[in-house]
């Protein structure tokens, strides 16, 4: 059982939440975890890298000098691959828009919840009792973080309902906002902390909320 403590918004442990390792797939699995991230990382390309062959560059087509007598090296136009500014020799055309591919239902639920069992296990999950707040203020949010120990890359993981929370964090620098149920792998990975409040984690491990990050938040974790 992996023993995680709750916190309070000044980082005094009050409580410690029990979960079971099993719950997240038991034990972290790498190659899992790499093959959820490149798939996503892989997804988000829009396809559309583009360049100009000498024929689509704009310039004039007036050979320099002649070719002989010069003692420079024969060279025609300013568009040339050779000059700058001037076309690239094997121009990239889009030919390909949609990178796209999957990993099937199953394979994608285990990758997100058994990338939260490895930021358990690494100690990087910072549980807190609860992350309300009376109105929305940046200072009050940093202030949070200062105390639960979050000083490198956070993702903030909040009910969707916490919107102080949400306009309290979104400013701040290094800080990731998502909603619990859209959760996953990718994200989990890019930062060093996640930080949670206890009622949403706990939905989250009990599959009470919804987390799929590539349906929209529309299928069970």
């Amino acid at each position: 059982m992996i023993q995680l403590p709750v916190l309070d918004k000044t980082g005094k442990k009050v409580d410690v939440l029990t979960i079971d390792p099993a719950t997240l797939g038991g034990e972290v699995r790498p190659a899992l975890l790499k093959q959820a991230y490149v798939i996503t990382h892989g997804n988000q390309r829009q396809g559309s890298a583009r360049t100009k062959s000498r024929g689509m560059v704009e310039g004039s087509t007036r050979k320099l000098f002649k070719q002989k007598g010069t003692g420079n090296a024969r060279r025609g136009a300013v568009r040339t691959v050779i000059m700058k500014g001037g076309g690239v020799a094997f121009a990239k055309t889009r030919t390909r828009e949609d990178f796209r591919t999957q990993l099937t239902k199953k394979m994608r639920r285990l990758a997100n919840r058994n990338a939260l069992l490895a930021k358990l296990v690494d100690n990087e999950v910072k549980c807190v009792k609860d992350l309300a707040f009376a109105a929305p203020k940046t200072k009050d949010f940093t202030g949070v973080l200062k105390a639960l120990g979050a000083d490198r890359s956070t993702l903030v993981a909040l009910d969707a309902d916490n919107r102080n929370a949400l306009l309290s964090a979104r400013n701040v620098d290094g800080v990731t906002v998502c909603r619990v149920a859209q959760l996953n792998a990718f994200d989990m990975l890019n930062h060093r902390y996640l930080v949670v409040d206890r009622a949403s984690l706990e939905g989250f491990l009990s599959g009470a909320v919804f987390a799929d990050a590539s349906t929209n938040g529309k299928e069970k974790a």
